[in-house]
């Protein structure tokens, strides 16, 4: 009880920390938090408490990016030439709630992902498995509520069992996706969600549920459930009827803190666990080798991040006079390639690498690890080239770009150093070029960004992807593609592109697939869609006091914050 009284201070004295109790782990990070649906959770600050809240039928086993074990499933077999996935499901598992964890739950959450399934959530990459299409039924007509009904149903035997239209080799990695966890469906329909059924289905196509009443009130099976939550801290607790165990950490506090230098204290002082950093140059300088601190480096990197250059901007307050005056820019600013081109090479990669990556940064050829199957070493990269850059720009909009100049409105992550360093470093060598350019830079919440993102609403934006399952696809067609997650925020299309990344998606020939992502890094270089931000050299730090993370059983698919494992499998001496 002296845990929770402490705790209670603790989350309405808001930035007033007080020492972590051995029971309790306290995470720091800037970000806020959007979302607790996990039918709505695409964004990794909601991923890092929803996996923890809500359970999904598989996991990754250790540090594997491939290898899967169960979690909600207990074990399942593949028939029906590849089509056909019948998965056995855990018993005497409850929920939050008190209710009992049934087949039901399993395919109600399928179904509500797939009714759902809107352009801020990650159901379209489940939805394409299932249904053929990533869209949901008011951009696919040839979607119907029987077509949802039979993809995925309970036999007489309680087994839940997936019907595909089509062989999909990375179906099962698609089910460990943090979005697809089970939810509570009697939980749901009580709050006033989707009753689950065909009567009320129209209702909730396409349906935001970051918002929603389950947002708000989640109900998993995981090892922690929710106990309060304000605008700046989450209070979890550990749930005493988990199916698998008591964990050592009794109460989590996710506490919301923008300024990196107030993290920082509190982390050195004891009075966080683990807390987001600025950047390994931030991070090696303030934190690494002090008192108390473990560090963790060289370990595997899985995101790739790049500032969008969005040639469709739907936010007429980012662009001042909306002409190329001198006074602002046109919304489709970035639709000339020779602007894209002189922003690519007026970016110092060099600098960035060693401002924020601290020298261990990596310049990639293209929007995919360069541990996945299909990254093409061979791609030409930009280089921060003053003359290059200049002449495009002298290029751009016949000339008029150079002569009449711009003032460019951009946002960057309210808390993040990385990048407002890259947004500054661009700035800087941008408005060197030709005194008539100018670059306004402001801070932003994470959730705004992110929404206004969806809606085409940022002009630059520093976007990064973390991988949903192991596969190239899931990079260069998210990156690359028209019918990608990340189009609206750039709105770049190119024909051939696409049919290159439909084709790769039909072959099972990996020597073929590569060939394919090649020509599609190759015509990107050409086309200069984004700037690519070199990779960082993975690393991770936290309490010495911190026990079950480290290399051993770091996976970069689970709590991208830190520790890269689960609350339940850490404790604290």
């Amino acid at each position: 009880m002296k845990s929770l009284a402490l705790l209670g201070t603790l989350l309405l004295a808001g930035s007033a920390f007080a020492a972590a109790p051995r029971d309790t782990l306290v995470v720091q990070e800037a970000a806020d938090t959007p979302t607790l649906d996990p039918g709505a959770t695409y964004d990794t600050a909601s991923g890092e408490i929803v996996e923890n809240i809500y359970e999904t039928l598989l996991t990754y086993r250790g540090n594997s990016l491939r290898d899967l074990k169960p979690l909600l499933a207990t074990g399942w077999t593949v028939s029906g030439g590849g089509k056909t996935y019948t998965f056995d499901l855990r018993k005497n598992v409850k929920f939050h709630s008190g209710n009992p964890f049934t087949c039901r739950d399993a395919e109600y959450s399928f179904e509500r992902n797939l009714v759902t399934n809107s352009a801020g959530s990650g159901n379209w990459f489940i939805s394409e498995s299932l249904l053929g299409t990533g869209s949901n039924a008011k951009d696919d007509k040839s979607i119907t509520w029987a077509k949802i009904d039979k993809a995925v149903e309970c036999n007489n035997n309680g087994q839940l069992v997936f019907t595909l239209p089509k062989v999909d080799p990375a179906f099962l990695a698609k089910l460990a996706f943090v979005g697809q966890s089970i939810v509570d469906s009697k939980h749901a329909t009580g709050l006033g969600e989707w009753n689950g059924t065909e009567a009320d289905w129209k209702n909730w196509i396409g349906k935001d549920l970051q918002g929603s009443k389950l947002n708000a009130q989640p109900s998993g099976t995981g090892a922690y459930r929710l106990v309060r939550r304000d605008p700046n801290t989450i209070l979890l607790q550990a749930f005493p009827n988990y199916w698998g165990g008591p964990p050592a950490i009794k109460n989590v506090l996710v506490q919301k803190v923008p300024e990196l230098a107030a993290r920082q204290q509190a982390f050195l002082r004891g009075d966080a666990d683990i807390i987001e950093g600025g950047g390994r140059s931030v991070d090696e300088r303030q934190v690494k080798g002090k008192p108390g601190v473990t560090w963790v480096d060289n370990l595997p990197n899985t995101f790739a991040e790049a500032l969008f250059l969005n040639e469709k901007i739907q936010n007429p307050k980012l662009l001042g006079s909306g002409k190329l005056d001198g006074r602002g820019i046109p919304a489709n600013f970035f639709s000339d390639v020779n602007v894209r081109r002189c922003f690519a090479y007026a970016f110092n990669y060099g600098q960035y690498i060693q401002d924020v990556q601290r020298g261990k940064g990596k310049q990639r050829t293209m929007l995919l690890p360069d541990t996945f199957p299909g990254y093409a070493p061979n791609v030409k990269t930009y280089r921060y080239d003053p003359a290059q850059a200049k002449a495009a720009c002298q290029q751009a909009w016949g000339g008029q770009m150079w002569q009449n100049g711009f003032i460019l409105n951009a946002n960057y992550r309210t808390g993040s150093v990385p990048a407002q360093t890259a947004m500054e470093i661009l700035k800087k060598n941008l408005e060197a070029l030709n005194p008539r350019f100018h670059i306004h830079l402001q801070p932003k919440q994470w959730s705004e960004m992110l929404t206004d993102a969806n809606q085409g609403k940022e002009a630059i934006i520093p976007l990064g992807w973390a991988p949903d399952y192991a596969d190239p696809d899931n990079f260069m067609y998210t990156f690359y593609s028209s019918g990608g997650y990340f189009f609206p925020a750039s709105n770049w299309k190119d024909a051939q592109v696409d049919q290159w990344l439909e084709q790769a998606r039909t072959i099972t020939n990996q020597a073929e697939r590569s060939r394919l992502y090649s020509l599609v890094g190759q015509r990107a270089y050409e086309q200069a869609p984004y700037v690519l931000l070199p990779a960082p050299v993975n690393y991770t730090f936290y309490r010495d006091t911190l026990l079950g993370a480290g290399a051993a059983n770091f996976n970069p698919m689970t709590n991208f914050l830190a520790t890269g494992t689960h609350w339940k499998d850490l404790s604290k001496k």
